[in-house]
């Protein structure tokens, strides 16, 4: 029996050896198939990657990807919206090819990060835009950073909290020891099997374009580091929320919210009606039967809607 158990448990132990140099592999595959699209920049002491598209006089703006997703993701949206104005997108702290720093980068602080890294870039006074996860960073920078910026657009982006835990793959990686293993062993390969649905998921009720999976990276997610980055940002989210919401009364810089009636992910219930009465300058754009990636399922309605949006806001400096 004893000699059965320890043969099993070799057998255990060489399948996880197998998996995490399969996961080694991968990560190295997976950054040769998507290696970096833009430039490099250093910003209070990180190495962000980014891509800056357009020129012109218009108001600049700056795009910021949400969860398990790097800049590649507005590869549809930023040349729509680069038509005489720069547009900078980038990687934020951890995924892509931008560094993390050692403590986690809040909201507040990737917005101090973004801003600036735009006026590295000579681009004044933007406007920030927000997908999903990173709604939260155009809140932070409007309560925070307000000066520094003309305004905030959220893309079906998270503004509220919420109670109980998104998905147990961030409940596995969250816990000790065990979510690094996980990470280091499970997800690459597991995740290739799952990616299909989980593109599907977050798109629905709207079909998957057959590029997507390659136009924006998406297995760049699967890296063990981007995913434990991941795993971080998503279970410390609610809560950095919570604490910044009751400061939202004081945002008067314009604000504008362009989310999808279908959007099950980050429902505007929670995120975008509550809101409302407490800053009353937003402008709302709901787009019907739009999910959870608007610039994807309607790319040109989102850029149209960003575009008047910027466009007061240079009439309004006018005045």
């Amino acid at each position: 029996m004893k000699t059965m158990v320890t043969g099993v448990l070799v057998l255990a132990l060489l399948a996880l050896v197998a998996m995490a140099g399969w996961s080694q592999w991968g990560k190295w595959r997976v950054e040769q198939r998507f290696p970096p699209v833009g430039g490099f920049l250093s910003v209070d002491g990180l190495r962000l990657h980014y891509r800056l598209m357009g020129e012109g006089s218009g108001t600049p703006l700056v795009l910021l990807h949400g969860a398990s997703s790097n800049l590649r993701d507005f590869s549809r949206l930023q040349p729509l919206l680069a038509q005489g104005r720069p547009v900078l997108a980038i990687d934020r702290p951890g995924y892509g090819y931008s560094q993390r720093p050692e403590q986690w980068p809040t909201p507040a602080r990737i917005a101090a990060l973004a801003l600036d890294a735009a006026e590295a870039l000579g681009l004044e006074r933007p406007v920030l835009v927000g997908h999903s996860w990173a709604g939260s960073v155009v809140m932070a920078a409007l309560v925070h950073h307000g000066e520094r910026m003309a305004g905030g657009v959220l893309l079906a982006g998270a503004a509220g909290h919420w109670a109980g835990s998104v998905d147990w793959t961030y409940q596995v990686g969250g816990a000790p020891l065990i979510g690094p293993l996980f990470a280091h062993t499970v997800v690459y390969p597991a995740g290739q099997a799952m990616l299909p649905a989980v593109v599907e998921r977050v798109l629905a009720p709207n079909p998957v374009p057959e590029d997507y999976v390659e136009r924006i990276g998406a297995p760049l997610a699967l890296r063990p580091s981007n995913f434990l980055h991941n795993v971080e940002d998503m279970n410390r989210l609610s809560e950095y929320l919570q604490s910044l919401s009751p400061q939202y009364a004081q945002i008067d810089q314009p604000l504008l919210l362009i989310h999808g009636t279908a959007d099950e992910l980050v429902p505007f219930w929670n995120h975008g009606e509550r809101l409302l009465p407490v800053v009353p300058q937003a402008q709302t754009v709901m787009l019907e039967g739009v999910g959870h990636a608007p610039h994807h399922a309607a790319p040109e309605a989102v850029a149209e809607a960003i575009d008047r949006f910027a466009l007061q806001q240079i009439a309004e400096a006018q005045r």
